[in-house]
């Protein structure tokens, strides 16, 4: 298997774990006490399937980096989840009446921390693979 492919699959599964618990589990009281009227009876799956397949391509190109070192990775990829979801939340705090500024601080909390573990974990599997 290549690096990079490893890489993807390492990161795509360490994001599919992590946002179940965190998502099915850990925040979803969270999430429904201060959103919950925003929130869809179902999940719509075709955006969530994108996200999913997209976001660990994000961390790839802008986190993990066969040449760069570990600690260079982690930040880059807390960084880069760190500016995702603050745009996402921030943008939400701008635009919709009753975003809770407390939840949008978890999140962008949960993104940095999301990002920085699916950037670990590919950057672990692509230099396994070499």
């Amino acid at each position: 298997m290549k690096p990079t492919l490893a890489a993807y699959a390492a990161a795509l599964v360490a994001m599919g774990v992590l946002d179940a618990l965190w998502l099915g589990y850990i925040a979803k009281p969270l999430y429904q006490q201060g959103i919950g009227h925003l929130m869809a009876d179902k999940t719509y799956l075709p955006a969530a399937v994108v996200f999913y397949l997209l976001f660990p391509i994000g961390v790839l190109v802008f986190a993990v980096q066969p040449d760069r070192a570990w600690g260079a990775t982690l930040a880059a990829a807390a960084l880069f989840g760190f500016f995702t979801y603050a745009t996402y939340d921030l943008s939400n705090l701008a635009t919709l009446k009753g975003w809770p500024v407390g939840l949008a601080a978890i999140d962008i909390a949960w993104g940095t921390f999301l990002s920085t573990a699916c950037a670990a974990s590919a950057k672990f599997a692509m230099t396994s693979v070499r």
